[in-house]
């Protein structure tokens, strides 16, 4: 009796560790489910191409430790052979002559290169900024999109079990001798048109799934799942206030003043370099009777060479900066207020649909389901009853996804959050 107990209790424990080996695997193999915020996370700490840009931004930065740079100085040594002529008495000799030159970085020289050098640093980090909003948006709007499709399939999921279930009911009913085949024959394509439609939103929720791990990279598994959030955002700011807001923190902005600033300090360098170019160079001659040593000042005159070429191609670059920076301010107040326009268009909408549309839609569905069981209504009206709440559930859905991408645009020409 003890051993059988024995067994039993080993055959219990090997039973429990199965078991747990089992869920361990099925809860390994679960899809995982992310928020907006987490895949924005994902995204940011992950993705190359923000990688990328963050690269760029050092690439300026050490262009400030090069544009600070003093010169090296060039140090000449050169050997050599004196020889008498053939009157001349004196023993040949060894000659050697030491020479060491250092360019001086003047003022007028070194300051526009610098403050050059800065206003692309400057320039480097409005572009990651930028950069980091636009992905931000486009993750924002493929997840929606997502979430549209998602909605979109389990709406067809829905709407082809129905008419599946009323094709399975006029089948019977012709057998039966009640309805004539003719209503069997419009029940099977309407059962065709809605499978059909079923299929192509898989399909749908396929691209949409892809498009937002070709965004989020490699690091997002192939079985994800995302965390539906609620279509409910706070109201935006008033656009006059968002409009300043804009024009004073938007890194599109930001990043087209450094560049302008950057073009400018370029014309003052290259104008700067008409001036001449000083060094200090200093010479020793070593010969087996003379020991000479000599200090002097180079100057490099620009006699021939004015620096017409590179002086009218950083005037021209300033002042296309110039006109890209107005166009640019105006072009982000138009789409910020397209950008409010639409988010209002599209609260009405969702609005009204939610207040009442779909909600009446789809009691009218209900109505005729009971009533064409209780054989008071036709295969028809059933029909005419779904497509009119098909209609109102799908523009539902489009408004809630144009609110969630107008939305989106406010937030990245605002830069909230980069």
């Amino acid at each position: 009796m003890p051993r059988l107990l024995r067994l039993n209790i080993k055959t219990i424990a090997i039973i429990a560790l199965l078991s747990l080996v089992a869920a361990s695997s099925t809860w390994a193999q679960a899809p995982q489910k992310l928020s907006l915020p987490e895949l924005e996370d994902l995204m940011l700490s992950k993705s190359p191409a923000l990688r990328a840009a963050a690269n760029a931004t050092e690439a300026a930065r050490a262009a400030i430790d090069t544009a600070r740079t003093v010169p090296n100085p060039q140090i000449e040594v050169m050997n050599g052979t004196r020889k008498p002529r053939v009157d001349n008495a004196q023993p040949n000799g060894n000659l050697k002559t030491i020479s060491i030159t250092q360019d001086l970085d003047m003022p007028w020289h070194r300051f526009p290169r610098v403050d050059g050098a800065m206003a692309g640093y400057n320039a480097a980090q409005a572009n990651e900024q930028a950069f980091k909003s636009d992905m931000r948006a486009q993750l924002r709007l493929r997840y929606y999109d997502l979430v549209r499709r998602v909605a979109e399939n389990s709406a067809a999921r829905e709407d082809a079990l129905l008419i599946e279930d009323i094709q399975k009911r006029v089948a019977l009913q012709v057998e039966t001798g009640e309805k004539a085949r003719f209503e069997l024959v419009k029940a099977n394509a309407e059962m065709l048109n809605a499978q059909k439609m079923h299929e192509s939103a898989v399909l749908r929720v396929r691209q949409a799934r892809g498009a937002l791990r070709a965004l989020v990279g490699i690091q997002l598994p192939e079985s994800f799942q995302v965390q539906e959030q609620p279509h409910v955002f706070a109201p935006p700011a008033p656009l006059n206030e968002v409009r300043d807001e804009v024009m004073r923190n938007n890194p599109e902005l930001q990043r087209t003043r450094a560049q302008r600033q950057q073009f400018d300090r370029k014309l003052s360098e290259e104008k700067a370099l008409r001036f001449p170019k000083f060094a200090l160079r200093a010479d020793q001659d070593l010969d087996p009777d003379w020991r000479s040593k000599r200090v002097g000042l180079a100057m490099t005159v620009p006699l021939w060479d004015w620096r017409g070429g590179p002086v009218g191609e950083a005037a021209a670059k300033l002042s296309q900066s110039d006109n890209e920076l107005a166009y640019q301010e105006f072009s982000l107040v138009q789409s910020l207020e397209a950008a409010y326009q639409q988010y209002d268009i599209a609260n009405a909408q969702v609005v009204a649909l939610e207040g009442g549309i779909v909600r009446h839609a789809a009691d009218a569905l209900r109505i005729a389901e009971v009533a064409y069981k209780a054989g008071e209504k036709n295969f028809l009206d059933v029909m005419d009853a779904q497509r009119v709440y098909r209609a109102a559930r799908n523009e539902l859905i489009t408004a809630q996804f144009e609110l969630a991408g107008a939305w989106s645009e406010i937030e990245r020409i605002r830069a909230i959050g980069r």
